[in-house]
This record gives structure tokens, sequence and C-alpha cells, in this order.
């Protein structure tokens, strides 16, 4: 590439600065802000971000950003005033369980082909827009844990044109009649997608009102408000991808840590790479102890203090508990359908269909040829597939790949393969 004159160079400089968006993740790279976690200071041109680059969410590199302009608001208006229109005509549409990321970008993708088209979304919260992979690295980054909310889900379904029912379960899938019953009443659809995640996995010996699984915005919060602005003591049980960040996060934040795990080191899973020794070389200046190659066996309240012990005697006192060890998928809503299930709602990967007519799965609750797709950024493509099949445009194929993973710990970011 050729050096750009001096001329160039300076009409550079005073041009406003851009976003690029994640085509795989949906973050926004603000040229004004920068990654400095990432090695890209505030005021970083895109075109000066090195191709090795990966995204700060998701990890895939600098090919898989485009060029984002905010969308016309007058536009978006007009566009949900006629999608209201079109939604109180009785037709039922799809219905979208969860509303996370994985069911917001399938409201996104389905309401970018067809803009009259019925779309309703359950979801358990207030189902507001944010990016889940910050809650590990919020304190770190200098967050605000109300902050994180990119959008609020009020906000969101106004702009699409679609209805949320916040605070809703959803109970039982009755396919034969296409109904899904939820505690705020019976909904008829047409197509059925379940985008409804994973659930924090809880280790045998732990009682989940004595600890914390932070696996959703709510949850995040309230221990950011329990934990208040004193330093305070915290064990994390699990030292895997979230483990090892919540342990870099709370320790930048001024916390005492104390990390557990079955596994020698952190990060095990990458072991042969030798990251778990990087990763407590690059601790060795914060307040993070790590025990690895332990067992729970129990965990109890003393006063107002928490002491665990392990398989072999070790005991453990601390403020407050977070367990971080991994994820399992609610199978109920599953089962109450017939769906096929092998270690998740089982799903053909070109058009992410279930076993059962009409009724599609995406995300962390689905599972293909009995691999669970637990990362962000098939998300996005997973969306655009099922969009496709239902709106009867042209096939957006998904075709799994293998994923890369940022490891968002400051004290030494990772991109693991």
């Amino acid at each position: 590439m050729p050096t750009p004159t001096p001329l160039a160079q300076a009409a550079r400089a005073l041009a406003p600065y851009r976003q690029y968006l994640c085509e795989a993740c949906g973050y926004v790279y603000d040229e004004a802000q920068g990654d400095p976690d990432g090695g890209l200071p505030p005021g970083t041109r895109y075109e000066d971000i090195p191709d090795d680059w990966a995204c700060p969410l998701c990890g895939v590199t600098k090919a898989d950003f485009r060029l984002y302009e905010a969308p016309d608001l007058s536009a978006l208006r007009e566009r949900a005033d006629a999608v209201s229109v079109a939604a109180r005509g009785g037709e039922p549409g799809v219905v979208i369980v969860g509303a996370g990321r994985a069911g917001w970008q399938t409201a996104e993708a389905l309401r970018a082909l067809s803009p009259t088209l019925p779309i309703t979304l359950v979801s358990q919260c207030a189902g507001d827009v944010y990016d889940k992979p910050l809650l590990s690295v919020a304190m770190a980054r200098g967050l605000d844990k109300h902050a994180l909310v990119r959008e609020r889900g009020a906000d969101a379904a106004q702009r699409l044109g679609v209805r949320l029912l916040a605070h809703t379960q959803a109970i039982r899938i009755c396919a034969d009649t296409r109904t899904l019953r939820t505690t705020r009443g019976n909904l008829r659809y047409a197509h059925l997608v379940l985008a409804h995640g994973a659930n924090a996995r809880l280790p045998d010996g732990l009682a989940p009102e004595l600890c914390w699984r932070v696996n959703h915005l709510v949850a995040y919060q309230r221990l950011r408000a329990r934990l208040g602005d004193a330093p305070r003591e915290v064990l994390i049980v699990g030292a895997g991808l979230i483990g090892s960040e919540l342990a870099n996060d709370l320790a930048i934040g001024g916390h005492r840590v104390t990390l557990i795990d079955t596994c020698e080191q952190p990060l095990a899973r990458w072991q042969d790479l030798g990251v778990g020794e990087q990763l407590l070389d690059a601790w060795r200046d914060l307040s993070i102890r790590f025990v690895g190659g332990v067992q729970v066996q129990s965990l109890e309240r003393v006063g107002d203090r928490y002491r665990l012990t392990t398989a072999n005697g070790q005991r453990f006192a601390a403020d407050e508990v977070v367990v971080a060890a991994g994820l399992h998928t609610p199978n109920r809503l599953a089962l109450s359908a017939g769906l096929a299930w092998d270690n998740g709602i089982g799903v053909t990967p070109h058009n992410l269909r279930t076993s059962v007519d009409r009724i599609h799965a995406l995300g962390d609750c689905i599972a293909i040829d009995g691999q669970p797709s637990r990362y962000i950024e098939p998300i996005a493509r997973q969306a655009r597939a099922i969009a496709a099949d239902i709106c009867g445009a042209a096939p957006a194929p998904y075709v799994p790949r293998a994923a890369v993973v940022r490891v968002k710990t400051t004290s030494m970011p990772l991109t693991l393969h």
C-alpha cells in the first residue's frame, strides 16, 4: 500500500470518526474510542487496524467488519407503525422464546426480510439489549453496572415493531396446536424459535441460595451492588474462560480473589498451548490466589461470611462466592414439544430446524451432532439462516466453523483457536 501524502494524511486526521460493525456478533468499533485492551488507542482509524486484530467480543478479524451508519429514526418509526398495524390483524406470526442476543438478532434478521411479519419475543427479564461477554470484564474497563445496557428492551421492540412480553415465563410447547403456554396466557405461532440459552451449572455440594452465578445482566448488577465500594474477599469456583475473566476483573476492581478449579491450571482446555502458566504469571501483581486440583464438597454460611470445604479437607472463607463452572441447557421446553435432544436441542445445521415442524432453535441451547454452540460469533449467522428459512428468502445456510476465542483478561489478553 503506497504511503499517503502529507495532504492526504492531514485530510484523514480532520475527517469525522466512523464506526464499523462486526457482522459476526454486532459489536461496533468506534474510531473515536478505539480498543485499548486490544492495543488500539482512541482515534485509531479503521484503515490502521492490523489485519490480525480480533473483535473484543467474538474474536473474528477485521475482515468481518463493515462500515456502520446509524439507521434513520424516522424511517424506523414508519416501519414500526406499519408493523404494529399488521400485527393487530390476528396472524400468529413468529414467536421467539428468549430476548438475549440470539433472540434479538433473530428478530432483526426477520424484520430485515419482512417489514410486516408479526413477531413476538417472550423474555423472563426486561429484554434489555446488552453484550453478555462484557459482564466478566466490566470493572476492569471502568463500565458502570447500569451502563452495560445498549438499548432498553421496550425501545428495541418499538424500533423493530415487535411485541415484547417482558417478565414472562414460557411453560410448555403444544406442537400439535402450535401454541406456546406462558405465564401471561397462550400464544399461537406459525413459527417458533427457541433462543432461551443455557443456565450456569451448579456443582454438587453448592446450594443455589449461597452463591452467585453471573450468567445474565440482572445477576451481575446485583453482585456489583452487593460488593459495594469496599474491598471484599471473593471466592470463584471454576477457572475456565468466564471464571478467569471474572477473577481478573474483580481483582482490578480492588477485591481479593481466590480462584479454585478441579484442574491444575486455569484455562485447562488450552493446556497444550501453555496459556495457564502465562496467565498465572500475568496475575503475579494482582490479588488473585489460584488453587488447582480441588473438588468442592460443601458450602455453608458462617455468620456474615461463607465457608467452602473441598474433598481433601481444605477450607476457604469468603464474603461472596461466585460459581463459573460451565453451562447446562434446560430441557423442559424441548421435552414438552418432543424435540430431538443430543446434549442440547438437536438442529439441522444449514437451517437450524429442530425435529418438529415449524420450530427452529439457535444459540446456547442447541447442539449440532451433539456439540453445543456456546460462543457469540455463530449467533448472527444462525439468525440469518433461520430468518431466510422462515421467510422463504434466498437460503443463507449456516456452516459451523471452529471458534476463535478472545480471553478478555486485561492483564494478558489472549486470542485462542
